[in-house]
């Protein structure tokens, strides 16, 4: 829910840091349209700031194309060389076509999940409805160009070759509860990883403000190497965001089982 000033200062955080405070959504320009709050939030500015980092990176990178690239050409390319292997080695040469939207993807997700590494940022992929309105758009995307290509003989993937007829009714309605909770799983995975990462962050920020400098050096210690891990974790949740929607994309161009 938004907050015009952030909530509390997290004296109920045992020690002076409240760890969920940095999940808290925050009118910066309120604006109501026809009864929905639609105020620009500390969330849209971020994600504004994410896009405009991609941007930068893909088209100043790109813009002089040298022979032999410079740091932010070659991350460029390097991203983008990632991503189309990705699509080449899950989709085949049919998924080329949604190269962009898949690029598109995981760039906005990790750069979402990175910029949420930096202090006093905001980290967007650290609230379901983000994550959720990602999945769902993925899941009804792949569904539209199942039906698309393979008509209603799409239908077929929801039914398991070589099962007794007898089975039939039974394992068709557990795929299609599988293939419904996509979605959740596609969502549940990034959400939970980013905002769990980020409170542990928090909790052991405070361990090292309690203690002091005599004690606080075991927890500092850890939240380095926890920080070099969420990291890791950011790129791979990325990753794992991209490489689902390569695999859902190819269950719905090849219909494989």
């Amino acid at each position: 829910m938004a907050t015009e000033h952030g909530g509390g200062h997290g004296s109920e955080g045992g020690l002076g840091i409240d760890p969920m405070h940095q999940f808290e959504i925050q009118r910066l320009i309120k604006l109501d349209l026809f009864g929905v709050d639609a105020s620009f939030t500390n969330s849209s500015l971020w994600m504004i700031i994410g896009v405009a980092l991609i941007t930068a990176l893909t088209v100043w990178g790109m813009s002089g194309r040298a022979l032999v690239p410079g740091r932010l050409q070659s991350v460029a390319e390097l991203a983008y060389e990632f991503v189309a292997n990705m699509v080449r080695e899950n989709v085949g040469s049919a998924g080329q076509r949604y190269f962009p939207f898949i690029f598109t993807l995981f760039m906005f997700v990790l750069a979402s999940n990175m910029l949420g590494m930096v202090p006093y940022s905001f980290t967007v992929t650290s609230h379901i409805v983000v994550t959720f309105a990602l999945a769902t758009v993925v899941f009804l995307g792949v569904t539209v160009i199942g039906f698309a290509k393979h008509g209603a003989g799409f239908l077929k993937f929801f039914v398991p070759s070589g099962v007794p007829v007898a089975l039939l009714p039974l394992l068709v309605v557990i795929e299609v509860i599988s293939y419904l909770t996509r979605p959740v799983s596609l969502s549940v995975r990034l959400f939970a990883n980013m905002m769990a990462g980020h409170t542990m962050l928090k909790v052991f920020a405070g361990f090292v403000i309690g203690l002091g400098v005599i004690g606080g050096w075991a927890p500092l210690a850890f939240m380095v190497a926890f920080t070099g891990l969420e990291l890791l974790v950011a790129f791979l949740q990325a990753y794992v965001f991209a490489i689902l929607t390569c695999i859902y994309l190819n269950d719905a161009l090849h219909m494989h089982h």
